[in-house]
Parts: C-alpha cells; sequence; structure tokens
C-alpha cells in the first residue's frame, strides 16, 4: 500500500515546511485489546518515499504494539501520527514496522537530529517505520 501513487512533494511547500519545522506530535498504536494507545513523539517525514519514522526504545510499549501486528495480511500494523499548529494540522496514517538493523536506526536518527536535535546514544534504540497510506488535515 502507499498513499495512492502521490507525489507528496506535489503537496506543496507549505506541507513539506509544516513537517520539517519542530513540532512535537502523536503516535497511535493499538493494544491488545483494540483501544488506542497515543503518546508524544518526535517524527521525521520523507517525501521521497512517503515514509514517516520515529525513534523509540526496543521496549516500549509503542514497539510491542507495532510488533504485534506484523504478521498482519497489511504487513504491519495500522497507526496514525499526528501534528498541530493552531489551526494548522496535518495527519499521516500508515502501516507501519519495526526498524532495528544499524543502516535504518543509523538513518532515522540522522533524520531526527536535522529536525530536533542529536538524540542521545541508545544501544536499545529502534524505528518505526511508517509506509504512509493516507494523509488529512489542514496542511
Amino acid at each position: 500500500m502507499a498513499v495512492t501513487g502521490e507525489d507528496l512533494h506535489a503537496r506543496g511547500e507549505e506541507f513539506a515546511e509544516f513537517w520539517r519545522e519542530y513540532h512535537l506530535g502523536t503516535l497511535t498504536t493499538l493494544r491488545r485489546d483494540g483501544s488506542p494507545h497515543v503518546v508524544a513523539v518526535g517524527v521525521t517525514l520523507d517525501l521521497d518515499t512517503a515514509t514517516a519514522r520515529v525513534i523509540t526504545r526496543r521496549g516500549s510499549q509503542k514497539v510491542a504494539n507495532v510488533r504485534r501486528a506484523e504478521g498482519s495480511p497489511d504487513g504491519g500494523a495500522r497507526v496514525a501520527v499526528s501534528q498541530v499548529d493552531r489551526g494548522r494540522w496535518s495527519t499521516l496514517e500508515g502501516i507501519a514496522v519495526v526498524r532495528e538493523d544499524p543502516a535504518s536506526v543509523a538513518d532515522a536518527e540522522a533524520r531526527y537530529a536535522a529536525r530536533y536535535r542529536t538524540p542521545r546514544p541508545n544501544p536499545e534504540r529502534v524505528v518505526i517505520e511508517i509506509a504512509l497510506t493516507r494523509i488529512l488535515g489542514s496542511r
């Protein structure tokens, strides 16, 4: 699945800038009982590949929620990341998987550093990688 073949660059500079500005967001995953687990996160967006990334700790609840769905027919967990700034908001929905390989983690850390700050070293770090399927919002 992908964002219906959409070129995210075509959404314009305002959309791209909103996802480059310093805004914390939320990540929504589903718990075992189906209820939403919503947490504050730093999130990066790769316009070229329509992929959002969240760095986190291997033992976190959000990682457990995503891993539980990795064998599903969708190939991962259905999730959403959102950010809001006054009247501007954007939600990115997609299919998430957990990446642990050093190259994926280093890439996600570099993207995080470009948007937020250089993350502290963490040997337990993994990446929740989200292949976008839908975009909602004012941006």
